[in-house]
């Protein structure tokens, strides 16, 4: 998760919730539910949500702060993952006669998710906000 993007992780956060309860309503029909978290892919989406990031910077309290965001994001987006990745992922998923309940892949995926697991909010809030100052 990241500044300006609370709109978008609010959505992700939307599908998984009603992905954990789908899964255990389903269940009982044999049917599984798996949630997919992919970190960063290779595509256009990230170059739209950046020109309109952008766009809104101009005359902004958070102009200084979203000209930092936007220059670490070019930097990052020469790492993501291609998207072979992700629907590889989603292959080994589908196909698997025990599905795992959560899939993880490209780019910083699993890192990210084990450092919110052990590294307390404050701290990952003040290594984010460092890099906006």
């Amino acid at each position: 998760m990241g500044p300006f993007g609370a709109w978008y992780h609010v959505s992700k956060f939307g599908v998984e919730a009603l992905s954990d309860a789908l899964r255990l309503e389903l269940k009982p029909f044999g049917i599984d539910v798996i949630v997919i978290q992919p970190g960063g892919v290779k595509s256009e989406w990230s170059g739209i949500a950046m020109n309109k990031l952008k766009s809104t910077a101009p005359n902004s309290v958070y102009g200084n702060a979203i000209d930092k965001v936007l220059s670490s994001n070019g930097e990052l987006e020469s790492q993501y993952a291609k998207p072979a990745v992700i629907a590889n992922l989603i292959w080994k998923a589908i196909r698997s006669k025990k599905p795992k309940t959560r899939y993880k892949g490209g780019y910083m995926a699993g890192f990210l998710l084990f450092i919110r697991r052990v590294v307390p909010d404050r701290i990952i809030d003040k290594m984010i906000l460092s890099k906006m100052a």
